[in-house]
């Protein structure tokens, strides 16, 4: 098997038992099983093998289980097994092992290699190997990663502002790299001290939130600018930087400021801030107070009500108003003038959660999808929930939902019953494609498309 071939199956799972089914193998005592699709050519089963031998104190038979990806020319294979020779204070031969990859000018090896360097104390060598490459964001970030503390950060900065200026001339600077120029050089800047220098870059910044966060309210915040950042959130910053002064205040006990600034943000229409704003009040014992924020939420959204509604029926039923959150759904069906599959989903879910699987199954056998492979899904979901493995199963090996992306499913239904081959022998068959799985340039017709 070439190294590319090994690069696809390990982002697909393609012929390979996906970790978490190999998790579940080990836990349910099926080691051996691992070990034998490890010598197949599994890379998940050969990865827990080998860890499995490493807690044994067996580390030179759980490298010999991960050689033949290394000698495969993989480089995925070769930045865990670097990764495995560098906890055990072995370095310089995982920075052997890296280094050939990274001389090809592998992102992901270049990245890794300085971060080995960066770990093992050869800082200034981490940044000779980044430096060439600041146009990529991605090495950019971990050029300025392994260079803190170097004190170097003149030279790292004087790297990111030439980036930083060509952003700003640039008319396509959403094309120009690397993206995260303005707030790289900030993160340099506040290491050195330079607060105010850092704080007026961002606010320059083109870029919306990464992950949830807000870089510029993070550093107000790490520097009790409460001010700056109530203004910040009263301006460009708005709902995201909201929820920064929201950490801020709850942590310094100021509860009620916290529910304050969010209410205006949920008040026009917010899901993520009626959400967040939810939350608040449950972890302070406000229950009903938080479903009252909540109820008009599922309404106000339409059809992307998923995660607002379940927050809500859980809520309730938790707070013993399963009927009224049942009422809730059922109000939101009529409004939409029918009960759309995930409403109907939300509905099976609430039933089961109240303890009325039984209710549940009987509902979703007796619905006209019950038999896509969206519908078995969760009727196999519902009927395992009930401790009734053997019907899950039937659901799941039955046409047409057998050939619709439901193999792990199936596959972890059978392991639990202890029918380890069956698992194995639909894993390793060739994989049926869901619609929401499929090729998104592929048209899927509308009867093979979920309603959600």
């Amino acid at each position: 098997m070439n190294a590319d071939e090994l690069d696809r199956r390990a982002r697909t799972y393609d012929g390979w038992i996906p970790p978490w089914l190999v998790s579940l193998l080990i836990e349910q005592g099926h080691i051996d099983e691992v070990r034998l699709q490890a010598r197949n050519g599994d890379w998940f089963c050969a990865r827990a093998w080998a860890q499995t031998l490493i807690e044994q104190g067996q580390r030179d038979a759980a490298l010999d289980v991960l050689a033949p990806f290394v000698d495969a020319g993989w480089a995925g294979a070769a930045r865990e097994v670097a990764d495995i020779l560098d906890g055990w204070g072995r370095a310089e031969e995982a920075i052997a092992l890296v280094r050939p990859y990274a001389e090809t000018g592998e992102r992901l090896a270049l990245e890794h290699l300085a971060r080995l360097l960066d770990r093992s104390g050869r800082k200034d060598e981490a940044f000779e190997l980044l430096r060439p490459h600041t146009e990529d964001w991605f090495l950019a970030e971990a050029l300025v990663d392994v260079t803190a503390g170097l004190g170097r950060d003149e030279e790292v900065a004087g790297l990111l502002e030439a980036h930083v200026e060509a952003l700003r001339q640039s008319d396509e600077w959403w094309c120009a790299e690397p993206m995260n120029a303005v707030e790289l050089l900030a993160r340099v800047r506040e290491r050195q001290g330079r607060i105010d220098e850092a704080v007026a870059l961002l606010h320059t910044t083109r870029l919306g939130p990464i992950n949830g966060r807000d870089q510029l309210a993070d550093l107000l915040v790490r520097h009790g600018r409460e001010n700056e950042l109530r203004d910040y959130v009263a301006g460009k910053g708005g709902e995201n930087a909201a929820y920064h002064l929201v950490e801020f205040l709850e942590e310094r006990g100021d509860v009620e400021g916290a529910i304050e600034v969010l209410r205006p943000f949920a008040a026009n229409g917010s899901r993520n801030s009626s959400m967040a704003l939810a939350e608040l009040l449950t972890r302070h014992g406000r229950a009903d107070e938080a479903i009252e924020v909540l109820l008009p939420v599922p309404s106000s959204v339409g059809g992307d009500c998923g995660c607002a509604l379940r927050m809500l029926w859980t809520l309730m039923a938790d707070h013993g108003r399963a009927d009224e959150a049942l009422a809730v759904i059922d109000d939101l069906a009529a409004q939409a003038g029918d009960m759309s599959w995930e409403l109907f989903h939300e509905r099976a879910r609430l039933l089961t959660y109240c303890g009325r699987t039984e209710q549940a199954i009987t509902e979703v056998r007796a619905h006209p999808e019950a038999d896509t492979w969206y519908g078995a899904g969760l009727l196999s979901d519902l009927l395992t929930d009930a401790g009734r493995l053997d019907e899950a199963i039937a659901v799941l090996q039955s046409p047409p939902s057998a050939s619709g992306g439901n193999e792990n499913r199936l596959a972890e239904l059978l392991i639990r019953r202890g029918r380890v081959k069956d698992a194995i022998t639909v894993l390793h068959h060739p994989k049926s494609v869901s619609p929401i799985d499929a090729d998104p340039w592929v048209s899927v017709s509308e009867s093979e498309t979920p309603p959600f």
